[in-house]
């Protein structure tokens, strides 16, 4: 072996050694001086499991094909030191069923895990207020059974003045007991302002949380759990007001295209894009959510579908017409277009019936050439321009 392969060799070696958290030093036996035994500094101590760390964590980005980026380390770390439990099993069985572990669906079960935390916030939100109003009551509670009692003992007193022989007594033992009620009475007053402040406080607090539970913080438009709420409650109410109802799932065309070219950020500015355009046709008798990734969900009531269907493919022509650039580098995005598919809620014989025509429409406007709305059970037109 030549000399600059036996270097090239060594040089291998000792990356491999690092980066898998061994060494040349981990490999040989130590020698011990039982005379004069040395301390480990901090840095001996740790350093091996750091590279035993990010090995793992290199480990699971090799296993799983994703590239190094900075969202990526963060799942691989929180996978492999169990911070993501949820998520770590979520990708095992995913693995399992021999499907891929993309950066989208990483980030759409991140979503979901975010929203998650956020019912989870709201649940002790919950419980504390529910503790609070709890304490409240016990307080006037209290303060009721203080007046009655301060009242049963005026009155007895009351009656003991007919007995003049006493009076002076009586008089005495009254004003003693008025005092004491007196004191009493302003500490419940004060308890009872604090228990309101904590009470108002609480609810304050809890509208907040409800809010950011049901939002999509990219957009700022409700999320899936807002969705999934709204449909119900629009069901209700259609049905009571014998009002129709509309319901059309819409999904950006060639997204993934757009964030491995211009990256996720810009991505990130044109699902806002998309989100603020199809917010405009919102009103009291329209609902529109991000569903999760680069799709959004649209509800219509009081809607025939041709009047939701035009309203829809309208913003449709609305970003298709758009040629948006990409700021940070000035090159420009190419055109911009989303498919989507309609259904008529109540044409079918249960919610998840409809959900799922709307989505099968979704996905044959995306099969017969993308940039066009089709109605649940539609034929695309053959002629139509493809996106």
């Amino acid at each position: 072996m030549s000399e600059q392969t036996s270097d090239e060799s060594a040089r291998k070696s000792r990356w491999w050694q690092w980066f898998s958290g061994s060494t040349a030093e981990d490999a040989a036996e130590p020698e011990l001086d039982a005379a004069a035994p040395r301390e480990l500094t901090a840095r001996e101590v740790w350093l091996p499991a750091k590279r035993r760390m990010i090995s793992k964590i290199a480990d699971f980005l090799i296993d799983h094909d994703l590239e190094v980026l900075p969202a990526t380390l963060t799942v691989a770390y929180e996978c492999v030191t169990g911070g993501a439990p949820r998520l770590a099993q979520l990708i095992l069985e995913r693995t399992e069923k021999g499907l891929p572990i993309t950066l989208g669906w990483i980030e759409e079960q991140r979503c979901e895990s975010t929203n998650d935390k956020n019912s989870e916030a709201l649940a002790v939100l919950l419980g504390r207020l529910e503790g609070s109003l709890d304490e409240f009551s016990k307080t006037t509670t209290g303060a009721r059974t203080a007046t009655s009692e301060y009242s049963s003992a005026l009155r007895q007193h009351v009656d003991d003045l007919e007995g003049v022989g006493r009076a002076g007594v009586v008089i005495t033992e009254l004003a003693a007991l008025t005092r004491a009620m007196m004191e009493r009475s302003i500490a419940i007053e004060t308890e009872l302002a604090c228990s309101e402040r904590r009470a108002q406080s609480l609810q304050t607090t809890l509208e907040e949380t409800r809010k950011m539970a049901d939002m999509d913080h990219l957009t700022g438009l409700p999320n899936r759990r807002a969705f999934d709420h709204m449909l119900e409650r629009e069901m209700r109410e259609a049905v009571a007001a014998g009002e129709s109802l509309c319901v059309a799932f819409v999904d950006i065309d060639h997204f993934k295209r757009v964030n491995d070219t211009h990256g996720h950020p810009a991505g990130d500015r044109v699902l806002k894009f998309v989100g603020e355009t199809l917010n405009r046709i919102a009103d009291a008798r329209c609902f529109v959510a991000r569903h999760g990734g680069e799709e959004f969900a649209v509800i219509w009531r009081n809607h025939t579908i041709e009047k939701a269907f035009r309203k829809l493919d309208a913003a449709r022509e609305e970003i298709a017409e758009r040629r948006l650039v990409n700021r940070a580098n000035d090159s420009p995005f190419g055109k911009i277009t989303f498919s989507g598919g309609i259904a008529d809620v109540f044409a079918y014989p249960e919610k998840s019936a409809a959900l799922k025509a709307a989505d099968e429409a979704l996905y044959a406007a995306k099969e017969s050439g993308r940039n066009r709305i089709l109605r649940a059970g539609e034929s695309p037109d053959p002629q139509a321009q493809a996106a």
